[in-house]
């Protein structure tokens, strides 16, 4: 009987750490990191992809955050002759479903922005004149399941979504821009994205 009385008592504990992680007051703290080299044959040098970006989420209200990301973004690319470098913000909000004490369903409303520049990269890969100037500013939808094996962890898996870009590239010589909008649904489920948010 003391067994039976001590086992409910833990599974009621589970079961309120679990639920308190998206309570009102508290934080989430996560980000994504990349990074991606690849090399075309007869080129000199690989080409290079890399981005940091750090969130910080703050509960409004029960299964309601608000956030931002900051972070940067660097490519280089000897098969496009064209390096890029941006500052990364991407304020974000989510709302949080519970399906048990320990799977939550969210979606996500987030605002990416991207500040950079464009410069040109010759064949063997060194970096020449500036090319331009690049803002990009995105609408993103999308949904993702949560599950929390501890108090503070929630392992989270989610699709790209609906999304919206504007992109811009204002030329260094001429002060030309040059404008491009982009609209599209992915939700391929054979391409998610896995990630881990720390919940305080």
């Amino acid at each position: 009987m003391k067994k039976l009385l001590l086992s409910i008592a833990v599974l009621s504990g589970l079961a309120f750490t679990t639920q308190a992680q998206t309570e009102k007051g508290n934080f989430i703290l996560g980000g994504s990191v990349g990074f991606n080299t690849s090399k075309v044959d007869g080129a000199s040098k690989s080409d290079v992809d890399f981005n940091v970006v750090p969130n910080i989420g703050y509960f409004l209200n029960d299964n309601i955050a608000i956030g931002t990301g900051v972070g940067y973004k660097y490519a280089k690319s000897v098969t496009l002759k064209e390096q890029g470098e941006a500052f990364v913000v991407a304020p974000f909000g989510r709302y949080y479903v519970n399906l048990s004490d320990q799977f939550k369903f969210y979606g996500q409303l987030s605002v990416p922005m991207e500040f950079g520049t464009a410069k040109f990269v010759d064949a063997n890969g060194d970096t020449g004149a500036k090319l331009g100037t690049a803002t990009n500013i995105g609408v993103n939808v999308a949904p993702g399941f949560a599950f929390f094996p501890t108090k503070r962890i929630g392992i989270e898996f989610s699709v790209a979504g609906l999304s919206y870009d504007n992109k811009q590239l204002k030329d260094e010589a001429t002060g030309a821009k040059l404008k491009t909008n982009s609209f599209g649904l992915n939700a391929d489920a054979f391409a998610p994205k896995l990630g881990v948010q720390f919940h305080f």
